[in-house]
């Protein structure tokens, strides 16, 4: 077996600079020459672009809660086929799962075999660290910690004591990085900010000089498994046209799009350009996104909203989730004034500060016989409340508790403010059992 690179990069909570230390690890093997493979535990969507961003390749969620440990497997051993080295950034705290350690960056550690690298904030703290990993290392023992790297480290001399504590455990240290404002990332509605996509060079430059990667490229290199074979749909190839833009329409888990091309043709439109979408089309595939930071655009490109509301209204088959119920709302409201949307849902959407409220969480229901997880994140909210058209199905959280998400059925449009993971669905299937079909 051909041997590479593997490891996950956690830490004991978040905040500790899991991102910091995953991108500037990829861009400096990247700009290296090394063909970089990046994954993300958990179902987030902004830390994948900037790994795109810095490998020139997808990147793809490992998510426990959304999809079988099978297909977990079965996805990481793919995708790494072609790669010199796979770095996986984990999410929250190294054993923060939907229910205790499940869905944990440590059980995905656990069934791929990777070993953790983690990354620890030891800014104000020197041998208090010592029981700090010493826990981390020995909770689990499926769980192989391969070395720590520390974060806004104060000076030479501070790092000197760490590794003291890193003799003491007989722990790997594989370096520091210091305490740099410009690393700090700041957030952005709801996530980290898309305008700090260009500190890779800084990044780089930093894991350099600071970190003995080569060391932990040797010390994480491990036998890749065979590449499994991939299940093929038994149906008629299918042209799925999809919605996509660089921030309106682009929460897109990049399985989605890989199994839609192997399933048939896959087209893209821009809704925030004016145009009519095709007739020829099987599927309109609507993913979330950030529509009401667009609301302006989209208004103006009035010809492509008719159409895809004509398309809608004739039956034809669309999925929509989060920011694409969004656009087919009747219209975004703001403290700034109303747009008006494709109009092909009964209801309105507010992002007015008074409305304003975090739902957030694991969903999961089942629809036409098939099991379907996803998450909800948002801050919008339905108006009016009190008019809501009738959920097609009752959507519960990730422990089995009922939760008010709706899941809207109208003609041939399925549509929720939860972005769904149907890599293990086949997804026409959900469209069965209708008089439009």
């Amino acid at each position: 077996m051909r041997k590479l690179p593997q490891l996950l990069i956690a830490a004991p909570t978040s905040g500790a600079g899991k991102t910091t230390v995953s991108r500037g690890l990829m861009a400096l093997l990247t700009a290296k020459g090394f063909r970089v493979q990046p994954f993300k535990c958990g179902p987030d969507y902004i830390d994948t672009k900037f790994h795109a961003q810095v490998c020139h390749r997808h990147s793809y969620n490992l998510d426990t809660f959304m999809a079988s440990h099978n297909h977990v497997r079965q996805l990481y051993v793919q995708k790494a086929q072609e790669a010199d080295a796979c770095i996986v950034e984990g999410m929250m705290g190294m054993f923060d799962g939907y229910d205790r350690d499940k869905g944990s960056c440590a059980e995905i550690s656990s069934i791929l075999g990777l070993p953790v690298v983690l990354v620890v904030n030891a800014q104000s703290a020197v041998y208090s660290m010592a029981p700090l990993l010493n826990g981390f290392i020995h909770f689990k023992e499926n769980v192989k910690v391969a070395g720590v790297i520390f974060n806004k480290v104060g000076s030479e001399r501070h790092f000197a004591m760490l590794q003291q504590v890193c003799d003491d455990l007989q722990l790997r240290c594989f370096g520091y990085l210091p305490k740099r404002q410009s690393l700090e990332q700041t957030s952005r509605y709801l996530g980290l900010d898309f305008s700090k996509m260009s500190q890779e060079d800084e990044l780089a430059a930093l894991i350099d000089e600071y970190i003995d990667w080569q060391g932990l490229m040797e010390a994480t290199s491990l036998p890749l498994a065979e590449s499994p074979s991939v299940e093929k749909r038994l149906h008629e190839p299918i042209h799925t046209l999809v919605a996509r833009s660089d921030d309106s329409f682009s929460f897109i888990y990049a399985e989605h799009l890989d199994m839609l091309h192997r399933l048939g043709k896959v087209s893209f439109f821009n809704p925030e350009e004016e145009m009519e979408i095709p007739t020829d089309i099987d599927l309109l595939y609507l993913p979330g996104g950030y529509p009401e930071k667009h609301a302006e655009a989209l208004v103006k490109s009035a010809k492509t909203r008719e159409s895809v509301r004509k398309y809608i209204e004739q039956g034809g088959k669309a999925l929509a989730e989060c920011g694409g119920m969004i656009y087919l709302s009747q219209g975004i409201v703001s403290d700034e004034g109303s747009f008006e949307m494709a109009g092909v849902l009964p209801f309105s959407i507010s992002m007015r500060k008074q409305d304003r409220k975090l739902s957030l969480g694991y969903r999961q229901f089942c629809y036409n016989g098939q099991p379907l997880r996803g998450h909800e994140f948002h801050y919008t909210q339905f108006v009016p409340m009190n008019d809501m058209p009738e959920s097609a199905i009752q959507v519960y959280d990730a422990k089995g508790n009922e939760v008010p998400t709706p899941v809207f059925r109208y003609k041939n449009l399925i549509s929720s403010y939860t972005h769904l993971y149907w890599g293990e669905t086949d997804i026409m299937k959900l469209f069965r059992n209708n008089r439009y079909e």
